[in-house]
């Protein structure tokens, strides 16, 4: 993975022609622009003459590789934030956007209702889970796809795009027939199968901290999606497993603050599975 920094006034023409003269190369540039400085990532470390040859030319500053292991995700890579649409959502950008929803469609009044009342409270983005992973094989596991049939004609009937979990590698394609965004939980954040299958999906991603995972782990994991194809991912922290039991999880506030600085995929966060109790839910969203 390499960086070429173009100088802070570089005219257009000149950007144009490194782009030129990479796509001649065989690499795919990846360019973004930050306080109007233009920098360019590629996926490949170049031949040294090659590297000697893009120094030389007009308007290049600097070319540097990325030393975090998280290549893709890096802001190394890409120095501006990532902007994920979802369904005519904008996740990333100015404007705050809730996701709410049932845990789980239960039925046909239910997600109706909650979909009525999620889109009144301000919500941009309709959930639901209609394949639910249990701790215990007893629990209820969701309604498979007739549930989410369901949540989907829900959305539309508010005019809410719809996110949804995905358990197994084999359930992305159907799933992605009726979802317009694929969450993948905590408990499969390091199912690498999935994280694939998912990134060769055109669907954005939701990816979910595990509750034991370190945010280089996480990073790590939405390097799966990025490395498959996918480039639309949206990480979220929601809640890592500490001594404390008062709550369910802990929310790892920190843990935003230095997502935010490591890498340009959107962050959002879910105080619900954080705190696990419904009075904590508006104190951690403010």
């Amino acid at each position: 993975m390499m960086v070429i920094v173009m100088e802070p006034q570089a005219p257009m023409e000149q950007v144009s022609d490194v782009l030129r003269r990479l796509e001649d190369s065989g690499v795919v540039p990846h360019m973004s622009r930050e306080s109007g400085r233009v920098s360019i990532g590629v996926t490949a470390v170049l031949p040294a003459p090659e590297q000697e040859v893009l120094r030389a030319m007009h308007g290049v500053a600097e070319i540097s590789g990325v030393r975090q292991p998280f290549k893709l995700a890096s802001r190394e890579f890409r120095p501006d934030d990532s902007i994920v649409n979802v369904g005519g959502v904008e996740i990333g950008g100015e404007r705050f956007v809730l996701i709410a929803g049932p845990c789980a469609v239960e039925g046909e009044q239910q997600v109706f209702d909650a979909a009525r009342a999620a889109a009144a409270s301000g919500a941009r983005i309709l959930r639901g889970g209609a394949f639910k992973p249990r701790s215990s094989p007893y629990a209820f596991q969701g309604m498979g796809l007739p549930g989410l049939r369901l949540l989907k004609a829900a959305g539309e009937s508010v005019g809410l795009p719809i996110v949804t979990e995905v358990l197994h590698p084999e359930m992305v394609g159907p799933i992605a027939e009726y979802s317009d965004m694929l969450q993948i939980g905590a408990r499969n954040m390091q199912n690498f199968a999935l994280l694939e299958a998912a990134g060769r999906s055109d669907r954005p991603v939701l990816l979910k901290r595990g509750m034991m995972a370190s945010i280089e782990e996480l990073l790590m994991s939405a390097e799966y999606v990025l490395a498959a194809g996918n480039s639309q991912v949206v990480l979220c922290e929601r809640g890592i497993r500490t001594f404390e039991s008062y709550t369910r999880n802990t929310l790892d506030i920190a843990a935003v603050a230095a997502l935010k600085q490591l890498t340009h995929l959107p962050v959002i966060v879910d105080p619900s599975h954080a705190t696990g109790r419904r009075e904590l839910i508006r104190p951690m969203s403010l």
